[in-house]
């Protein structure tokens, strides 16, 4: 008799359980985001909670071991050493011309695949545009050292013309990082465009606007928020980025370069290097969340 009693019994507590959340949205709602809320405060902003403080502490200059004492001299380094304004600086340029290529190189092939292409190749399209994330990153930047090494597919292509290739160094660390992040631009824009209605093209049209007149006035506003909604990808990728400029940058060091060869001899240093990828991305995003690009992500 036990045995039938108990499943009984647990199928009704299940039912009741059902009954409460069905009942109860909000509580719903709250089960349903506690893990990912919890991750969210304890693992990420936890993380950078950590990052933050350790940059107001101070490292023995004989033996190198953090010491938790309270200084803002670490900041102050920051902010008035002027290599360290000079590659804050070239690291925001660079991730500002990546996007700014990103944007200009996906438009185009964005509209050939939405709207050009005939519908049964278009998802053949997006596919071989995502075809190079699924290589190694280190592979797709040494094949790029390569390309771009004297002597290389570069040099070779511009002799004719009596030119020679980039070579290693802020060019080429910007063209490789184009390459790397492109398609998190071209997928949100072939999606706007796709998403297009024909009919808002077709009474442009109707109305004598021309081809230039259309894309200023109709299409361009409406794809604009996707373009911000990838240059987040773009431009924090290439922020954060330090592996692509040692391997091609040559000389050039960005922000990244400085936290990594700083995380041995100068912890405290390199946390407050930390903190600046993380400040402007902030700013970014509050700068282009009127553009309803966030709500496109």
């Amino acid at each position: 008799m036990t045995t039938d009693v108990t499943p009984a019994a647990g199928r009704g507590t299940v039912r009741r359980l059902a009954g409460t959340l069905h009942h109860r949205p909000r509580l719903r709602l709250t089960l349903l985001l506690t893990a990912p809320l919890l991750w969210l405060a304890v693992l990420y902003l936890g993380s950078l909670t950590v990052l933050f403080v350790s940059a107001f502490w101070t490292t023995n200059s004989f033996t190198s071991q953090v010491v938790k004492v309270w200084s803002t001299d670490n900041f102050h380094s920051l902010f008035t050493t002027p290599v360290f304004r000079q590659v804050v600086l070239r690291s925001v340029g660079v991730a500002l011309a990546v996007t700014v290529l990103c944007a200009v190189i996906a438009f185009p092939v964005a509209f050939c695949t939405a709207r050009v292409a005939r519908p049964r190749w278009r998802p053949l399209l997006v596919v071989a545009i995502l075809t190079p994330l699924w290589a190694s990153y280190l592979v797709k930047v040494y094949a790029w050292r390569l390309i771009l090494a004297e002597g290389g597919l570069a040099d070779w292509m511009l002799r004719p013309f009596g030119l020679s290739g980039p070579g290693f160094g802020l060019p080429a660390t910007v063209l490789t990082l184009t390459y790397l992040w492109l398609p998190y631009m071209i997928l949100p824009v072939h999606t706007a465009l796709e998403q297009l209605p024909d009919n808002l093209l077709d009474a442009s049209a109707d109305l004598g606007a021309r081809a230039g007149r259309t894309f200023r006035s109709v299409v361009l506003p409406m794809v604009l928020p996707s373009v911000a909604a990838g240059s987040v990808f773009t431009f924090s990728l290439s922020l954060g980025d330090y592996i692509t400029v040692q391997i091609v940058g040559g000389k050039t060091q960005l922000i990244g370069n400085l936290v990594y060869s700083n995380i041995e001899l100068n912890l405290p240093m390199a946390a407050a290097l930390g903190t600046v990828p993380v400040v402007v991305i902030v700013l970014y995003l509050l700068a282009i969340r009127r553009t309803g690009a966030l709500n496109n992500l």
